[in-house]
Parts: structure tokens; C-alpha cells; sequence
């Protein structure tokens, strides 16, 4: 592609300049506006300086590459909810032998669950139990989360969904989902083994002083965990409840009853023992307080019944009531675990038409539509936690990239490196890869993945086509 005009070119690498700044430092004090902002900065100066027209810059915005970003997101929300996370939480300390068999594990589970569902999320949901872990454990943190950094990004390479710059390389080069993971897949585990034995052996003597203290601390945790899990105060409350008030109104009830009992056995004593020497009026006027005496007993044994009717009527419906929230509970049990495997289900059926072949973008929209359907609910919670900001960023980005390419910088740049960079040789994937390492951590992985996009995508298709992707060194 020949060089615009002088013009052209300053304004569009003023433009760029800009972007990378605000990309690379979001907070720069002269301009704290972060990365989403300063791509739609970007692509407004693009537009402003007539580096494209505004239908080139529309037509700059690559649609399938959002689809697939939006459907991913969606689907990882319902992972999310459906305790995927929390599962691979688990998995990291069941049955742990120690701390190097910790780290190993991390290295390990970080790396697949990137690789199905984007390094972003993995990181965010799994720090937490990183962090908890080493906690119980009595572990620094800090060897545990290099190894999930570290191990999430080299996982993430192996699916065009584990990461934002593989989506650009994969939906632009049309590389099949099937055909990216098995040539990226040799080049990933290795990188992770050879991840996990590099943080070994720096942090060895640290993960190896920890060890003695590992066992004690986690019976402890173990314990507090059980006790916590065990008296749960939402299984206890019908049980507290009868104890503190109609327990107590019971047992006064039962004290009413045997004193009245005791009196009334009491007068008709004295009567029986008095009546010899008592006249007859005597005897009347005895009777007479015997037959009042006994009256009220009789009245006061009714009241104590009807009141331990009523008290055993609240049993019985206090009891029917626990009976059906046990019931309603088995059954929201039942449809928990029913709609969990269904979201399981789901994503395995994306994860298959995507091997297949089929349209990835699409594959991915269809999936999260499936998942809001079968959650039979109003949707905005779950969409409200997607990251629309990411979105716009690419959006900015694609406008921005494209007008940095229509300068024809890239373009001569990639002109002088070529020669050099032929991956028919060692010498010259050596270039390559230390061209595209200077480059993703000075100008941004995904940009350094955009731009010249007709040169990268001939490129890509070669590495693809030999079993090799510079992804991974990106």
C-alpha cells in the first residue's frame, strides 16, 4: 500500500499516537479518561482530521467480532451463575498435597477454563479462591496469582474465544474454531508446563517453608467450615421458636393442671374427715364449697385443655408448615440442578458447533439466546453485566486501527521486516516473534493483531496452516 499524503499521514499518526496513549495509560494525567474513551477519541480525530470518511469508519466496525465478544460474555454470566467458577474453586483444593501441588493446579485449571471461557473472566472469578486458599492455608498469595496470570494467558491462546486478539486473527483470517485450537494446542500446553516449572523453581523455598504449617491451619478452616455449615439458622428456626414460647406456655400449663388437681384432692379430704363432726347445715354449707371448689377445677381443666388443643393445632401446623417448605425446597432443588445442567448442556453444544465448523459469531449468539430463554426470566440482570465497555473500546478501535492503516505506515514497515521474518526459517520466526513481543507490550496486543490486516492475515494463514500461531508469543 503506498504512502497518503504528507497531510494524511501527521494527522493520522497525531490520532494513533493519541489512542495508544490513552490505551496503554488510561490514567495520564493530562487526559484520566481510560481506554474506552480514548478509542472513541481516536476514531473521532480519525474521522475530524479526513483520515477516512465516516461510512469508512462504519464500515471499519467489525460486526461478527462483536457478536462473538457479546455472545461469549453472555454465556460466561450463566456459567457464572451456575457455579462453574465455584466448581473449579473446589477442584483446586480437593484433595491438595501441598503447596507445589497447588501451584500446579492453578497453572493447570487457569489454562483450560481460559481457554473455554476468556482469560478475562477466569481471572476475576478464580483470584477469589486463589486468594481464599492460600488464606486457609497459610500460603503467600503472590506465587498462586503469578501462576493464574501467567498460566490464563497462555491458555487463553488456544481458542480464537480465549481472548479479544484472537477473535481479530481468527474471524479476519477465517480460521475454523477446530482448526486454530489443534494448531495452537501443542505450542499452549508446553507453554504451561514450562510456566509451572519456571515458578517452581523461583518460589520454591518459599512454597516449601509453608508446608508444615499447611496441615494444621487447614483442619482448622475444615472445622469452622463444618460448624458454619452444620447449624444453619434457617434450619434451627422452627426448632428455637418452639422452644423459647410455647415450650415455656406449655410447661405453665402443666403446673396449672396439677395444682388445681392437688386443691381439689385436698378439699375433698377435709370433707370426707370433717363430716362426722360437722351438723347437717355444717355439711350443706361443706358441700356446698366442695361442689364450687370442684365447679372451678372443673372449669380451669377445660381451659387447660382447649388451650393444649390449641397449642397441639400449632404444632401440627407449625410441622405441616415445615413439611411443605421442605417439600417447595426439594423442588427448588431439583430445578436448580435441572437448569444448571441445562446451561452446562448449552455450552457444550456451542463448544461443538464451533469445532464443527459453524459461524462462530453466531454460534455464540445463538447459545446466550438459549441460556436467556431457559432462565425464564427477565434477562436485564444478566445483560446488564456485560461489558458494553469493551464493546464500544473495539468499536473505537477498529475505526481508529483501520485509519492508521489507510496512512500506509504499516504497510512500510511490514515491507522492511519482511525479508527478515520469512517462517521458513528460525531466523526468521526469531524476528518475528521478537517483533510481535515489542510490539504487543508497547502498542496493545489486539492493535498489534489489527493492524495492516492484509499482510497479518497472509501471515496467519501460513502459521496456521503449519501448526505455528505468533499468537503465542503475544
Amino acid at each position: 500500500m503506498a504512502m497518503a499524503p504528507t497531510v494524511k499521514v501527521v494527522l493520522g499518526s497525531i490520532a494513533f499516537a493519541i489512542f495508544w496513549v490513552l490505551a496503554v495509560f488510561p490514567a495520564v494525567p493530562f487526559l484520566p479518561i481510560g481506554r474506552t474513551a480514548g478509542s472513541l477519541l481516536g476514531a473521532l480525530l480519525m474521522v475530524l482530521f479526513q483520515v477516512i470518511t465516516p461510512d469508512q469508519a462504519y464500515a471499519a466496525i467489525d460486526l461478527p467480532i462483536l457478536g462473538l465478544l457479546f455472545g461469549t460474555m453472555v454465556v460466561s454470566v450463566y456459567l457464572e451463575q451456575a457455579d462453574m467458577f465455584k466448581y473449579l474453586g473446589q477442584l483446586l483444593s480437593w484433595k491438595s498435597m501441598g503447596a507445589k501441588d497447588l501451584l500446579c493446579r492453578i497453572c493447570l485449571i487457569s489454562a483450560v477454563s481460559s481457554a473455554l471461557f476468556t482469560n478475562d473472566t477466569s481471572c476475576v472469578v478464580l483470584t477469589e479462591f486463589v486468594l481464599k486458599i492460600a488464606r486457609q492455608q497459610n500460603l503467600p498469595p503472590h506465587p498462586f496469582l503469578l501462576a493464574l496470570a501467567s498460566s490464563a494467558n497462555i491458555g487463553s491462546s488456544a481458542t480464537p474465544i480465549g481472548n479479544p486478539q484472537n477473535l481479530v486473527i481468527a474471524v479476519q483470517s477465517r480460521i475454523t474454531f477446530g482448526t486454530f485450537l489443534f494448531g495452537i494446542f501443542p505450542a499452549m500446553l508446553v507453554g504451561v508446563c514450562v510456566n509451572a516449572l519456571i515458578l517452581l523453581c523461583m518460589f520454591w523455598k518459599v512454597l516449601s517453608v509453608q508446608k508444615d504449617e499447611e496441615d494444621a491451619s487447614e483442619e482448622v478452616v475444615g472445622q469452622d467450615d463444618m460448624n458454619s455449615h452444620r447449624f444453619s439458622p434457617a434450619t434451627l428456626s422452627h426448632i428455637t421458636s418452639l422452644g423459647s414460647q410455647d415450650l415455656n406456655s406449655t410447661l405453665d400449663s402443666a403446673n396449672v393442671e396439677s395444682t388445681l388437681r392437688n386443691r381439689a384432692y385436698m378439699l375433698e379430704t377435709n370433707s370426707i374427715h370433717s363430716s362426722p363432726s360437722l351438723g347437717n347445715g355444717q355439711i350443706e354449707g361443706g358441700d356446698q364449697n366442695v361442689e364450687c371448689e370442684s365447679s372451678r377445677k372443673s372449669d380451669a381443666l377445660q381451659e387447660v385443655g382447649s388451650s393444649g388443643e390449641a397449642f397441639a393445632k400449632e404444632v401440627d401446623h407449625s410441622g405441616f408448615v415445615a413439611f411443605v417448605e421442605e417439600s417447595l425446597g426439594f423442588s427448588k432443588k431439583c430445578k436448580r440442578l435441572l437448569w444448571k445442567t441445562c446451561v452446562y448442556l448449552v455450552t457444550l453444544g456451542m463448544l461443538i458447533s464451533l469445532l464443527a465448523g459453524s459461524n462462530m459469531s453466531w454460534a455464540a449468539i445463538a447459545a446466550a439466546l438459549a441460556l436467556v430463554v431457559l432462565d425464564f426470566k427477565d434477562a436485564k440482570p444478566c445483560l446488564e453485566k456485560v461489558s458494553y465497555s469493551l464493546l464500544i473500546f473495539f468499536c473505537g478501535m477498529f475505526i481508529t486501527v483501520d485509519g492508521f492503516n489507510r496512512t500506509g505506515i504499516p504497510s512500510w514497515l511490514w515491507e522492511l521486516m519482511e525479508p527478515y521474518s520469512k517462517i521458513d526459517r528460525v531466523s526468521g520466526i526469531a524476528v518475528l516473534a521478537a517483533v510481535i513481543i515489542v510490539l504487543s507490550n508497547l502498542a496493545s496486543n489486539v492493535p498489534t493483531g489489527m493492524s495492516d490486516s492484509s499482510s497479518l492475515l497472509c501471515l496467519s494463514l501460513q502459521s496456521a496452516m503449519q501448526g505455528f500461531s505468533f499468537n503465542e508469543f503475544s
